[in-house]
């Protein structure tokens, strides 16, 4: 329940297993190498719900109907009470 395995688990679903495994090694690398060129550095895991905290709910709404209106939908866009 990481940071890591959560971006796995979200790239695994988009661009296959291998891929995604490929993605996070290099992120992990990533992560190493800035830890050992700054000895003041440390790991602070992100956390598994990182990307549900830093969804812009306006445009990802958006982005959706724009995806919509391209299939020939028209959309309109009503507030649940």
């Amino acid at each position: 329940n990481s940071f890591l395995a959560h971006r796995y688990r979200r790239l695994a679903r988009r661009i296959g297993k291998l891929r995604a495994i490929v993605a996070v090694s290099r992120t992990l690398l990533t992560i190493i190498w800035h830890l050992l060129t700054d000895p003041t550095q440390s790991y602070t895991d992100l956390g598994a719900d990182y990307y549900d905290r830093h969804i812009d709910t306006t445009r990802r709404t958006q982005r959706h109907v724009r995806d919509l209106q391209a299939l020939g939908y028209r959309v309109t866009l009503e507030p649940v009470a």
